[in-house]
């Protein structure tokens, strides 16, 4: 079977925003892009820092590719962990403004959508293959909102209707490089955050029923 024949995988991330010069979800993402994993292709995409124009980019980029399963992936700052997220609520509150300077307050992604969506990923089998790989890795309960939640809940809106599409969003730390900006800020090289963005899309293609472990919030 030819490289271009296969089943697509499709990761993206995000552009630089604020004062940095880079975004290592971006960064990261690129160097997967054209990996074989698991019997699939890695299609990379770069999604803008905004609200309006990262779902369409998002949206276009699926219908290009037609894949099997999409992580997107962005930056949470000061997390000391890869953080996989469980879930995208039907609202934008921007506490800054995205790199169009738009900055929506209590408004919701779909007018006439569910309050909440489930990301469709083994999270829990994922976590532990990370953490086995000496990755840092935790389930989390809460994707912000911001434009990472607006993408995660955008995504599973488009597949919505795809129910063998899984899906879902992977937010990872600063890069040193950033956390030497931000003293005390925790860190993983790039290179890093690829290899466990490897291990997350090979768990998620192999595994078909999550493992039942413990890795919840108490606040």
């Amino acid at each position: 079977m030819s490289r271009r024949s296969l089943p697509t995988v499709l990761l993206t991330g995000f552009e630089p925003f604020g004062e940095d010069a880079g975004n290592p979800s971006w960064e990261a993402v690129r160097m997967l892009d054209g990996a074989r994993i698991a019997g699939h292709r890695v299609v990379a995409r770069c999604l803008a820092v905004e609200f309006d124009r990262s779902l369409k980019q998002l949206r276009a980029a699926i219908r290009e590719t037609r894949p099997t399963l999409v992580i997107c992936v962005g930056l949470a700052g000061g997390r000391a962990q890869l953080s996989l997220e469980r879930i995208g609520i039907n609202v934008d509150d921007a506490r800054i403004a995205d790199n169009a300077g738009a900055q929506p307050v209590d408004t919701p992604i779909v007018a006439d959508g569910p309050a909440a969506y489930f990301a469709r990923l083994p999270l829990k089998a994922m976590m532990l293959a990370l953490r086995e790989a000496g990755i840092p890795a935790e389930v989390s309960q809460t994707a912000g909102t911001y434009v990472c939640n607006h993408v995660l809940y955008g995504l599973m809106h488009a597949l919505r209707a795809k129910p063998r599409v899984r899906g879902g969003f992977i937010h990872v730390p600063y890069s040193p490089e950033q956390a030497a900006r931000h003293p005390g800020a925790a860190s993983l090289p790039v290179g890093t955050v690829a290899d466990g963005l490897r291990i997350a899309v090979r768990t998620a293609l192999t595994t078909d029923e999550d493992i039942r472990v413990a890795a919840g919030a108490t606040h």
